[in-house]
């Protein structure tokens, strides 16, 4: 029972109920309520997976149950199929207005109802699982910083950046998508470095950068063990966001064409958002001085074709920067 989703049933006609009792009883714990009042506590008192709502029934009808159900946190969630014997287009409507995800007809179909809610709650554990993904990525990118000095806008701002470059450079929106988690994660191994390096006020010895330098190669090695598409790019970025187009970076010393494509975004976007951010050991640069050296290493540690593309979009980088926040205050 404990594994079985739990419905909530909702008609103020006793044979309905006994109707759809007998249809779902095999395959999911139940629960019944003749009226909206006891339809909503049972709501919060339960927390069904899916609810059943009879429209026409005495007292509060069910969109009123249902918009009642909706306005409240715990229990706007819920799906809500609207079960009735009206088929006007315009009933129809108001019950999607209302917040309903499906309507099931009277006299009922047992197949029909049977398929409509299994399809209803395949859609909620997508839902759930996705959002399961994003917190995943958030904790992943983040637990990066932990111990850095840089702050959580940093890792969303930058990704946005690279989206934009990946935008200007031709890739398809779903790329892109993937490319905007992905780089949030572009830190990760920075966990496996001492706390008393990421955060050091000074340059860092030639010791201290070897250690450093380890943090690209922790973060592949975490993040490859993920299997999804998301998780291998962000892999791909973590291993090669610092190497340099002229085979002078690490921990590969890649050239060229060598690096993916994606980590060439991603190194362009965030050495820009880490010049222009205040830092413990520098002070925040302008977007001019940023510039600058991105020009300046254009060909060497730089694509050149991602460089051209970033000056290109140069007017929707400062918006971005705007709506992200500017820790630099300038």
């Amino acid at each position: 029972m404990k594994n079985k989703h739990k419905l909530l049933i909702v008609d103020d006609e006793p044979n309905n109920l006994k109707l759809l009792r007998q249809i779902l009883k095999d395959e999911y714990q139940l629960m019944f309520s003749t009226d909206g009042l006891k339809a909503i506590e049972a709501a919060h008192t339960h927390k069904p997976d899916l609810i059943l709502l009879d429209i026409m029934m005495p007292g509060m009808s069910g969109y009123e149950v249902s918009a009642a159900l909706k306005a409240s946190p715990e229990t706007m969630h819920i799906p809500i199929i609207f079960v009735t014997a009206m088929g006007e287009q315009e009933d129809e409507a108001k019950g999607f207005d209302m917040g309903a995800v499906d309507y099931i007809l009277k006299p009922f179909s047992g197949a029909i109802v049977q398929r409509r809610v299994k399809t209803h709650l395949s859609l909620v554990q997508v839902d759930a699982l996705e959002q399961l993904v994003k917190s995943s990525i958030t904790m992943l990118g983040e637990a990066g910083h932990y111990n850095d000095s840089d702050t959580g806008v940093h890792i969303w701002r930058m990704a946005v950046y690279s989206g934009a470059l990946a935008r200007a450079s031709g890739w398809s929106e779903e790329r892109i998508r993937l490319l905007e988690l992905a780089a949030t994660m572009h830190d990760t191994g920075k966990i496996g470095i001492p706390d008393g390096i990421l955060k050091a006020p000074r340059k860092l010895t030639d010791e201290e950068w070897v250690t450093m330098k380890k943090h690209s190669q922790i973060g592949h090695d975490i993040l490859k063990k993920g299997d999804n598409p998301v998780f291998a790019m962000a892999a791909e970025i973590a291993l090669g966001h610092h190497e340099k187009w002229d085979g002078s970076g690490y921990p590969q010393g890649l050239k060229g064409g060598e690096i993916p494509e994606s980590a060439r975004i991603v190194a362009i976007a965030d050495v820009f958002d880490a010049l222009t951010m205040e830092r413990p050991y520098k002070e925040a640069w302008t977007i001019e001085q940023a510039l600058e050296v991105i020009e300046r290493d254009s060909g060497s540690h730089f694509d050149p074709r991602f460089v051209n593309l970033f000056f290109e979009i140069l007017p929707e980088v400062k918006q971005i920067k705007t709506r992200w926040g500017d820790e630099s205050g300038l």
